[in-house]
C-alpha cells in the first residue's frame, strides 16, 4: 500500500505540475478544436481575468505539495476541487479525455483514502 500511495502521488503531482508550469512558460499545445460549449466556458474564463491563473497556480502549488511526502494529506485536499472541476468539465462538455480525467480523480480519492487517518482531527470532536 505505501508503494502504491507513492507511486499515485507522484503521477498526480508530474500531472498538475506539467499543466501548470506549461502553462505559465506558454509551452502548450495548439489548443484542439472545441464545441460550442466548451469555447463558450472557457471564453467565460478567460473573460474573469483571474481565474485561470488562480486555478494553475492551485496546481502548481497542489503538485509541488504532493511531491514533498509531509504535506502530501494536505495536498489532496487542496487539490480535489480543481480535480472534481476538470473532471466535470470533461463529463459535461468533453467527454473525449473523459478517461484521462477520470484516472486523475480515483488517484485523488485513491490518496484521500490513503491518508484518511490524517483527517480524523478534523472531523473528530
Amino acid at each position: 500500500m505505501k508503494i502504491a500511495v507513492i507511486i499515485v502521488r507522484v503521477l498526480l503531482a508530474a500531472m498538475y505540475l506539467f499543466a501548470s508550469v506549461s502553462y505559465f512558460l506558454n509551452l502548450m499545445p495548439k489548443a484542439p478544436e472545441m464545441t460550442a460549449a466548451q469555447t463558450t466556458f472557457m471564453t467565460g474564463l478567460m473573460a474573469s481575468v483571474y481565474l485561470f491563473p488562480l486555478i494553475k497556480i492551485t496546481e502548481l502549488i497542489g503538485g509541488a505539495l504532493l511531491l514533498i511526502g509531509r504535506t502530501a494529506p494536505l495536498a489532496t485536499l487542496i487539490i480535489l476541487p480543481v480535480t472534481v472541476n476538470i473532471f466535470l468539465y470533461h463529463a459535461f462538455l468533453g467527454p473525449k479525455d473523459l478517461p484521462m480525467v477520470g484516472v486523475m480523480l480515483l488517484f485523488n480519492l485513491f490518496l484521500i483514502y490513503a491518508y484518511r487517518a490524517k483527517y480524523l482531527p478534523i472531523v473528530s470532536k
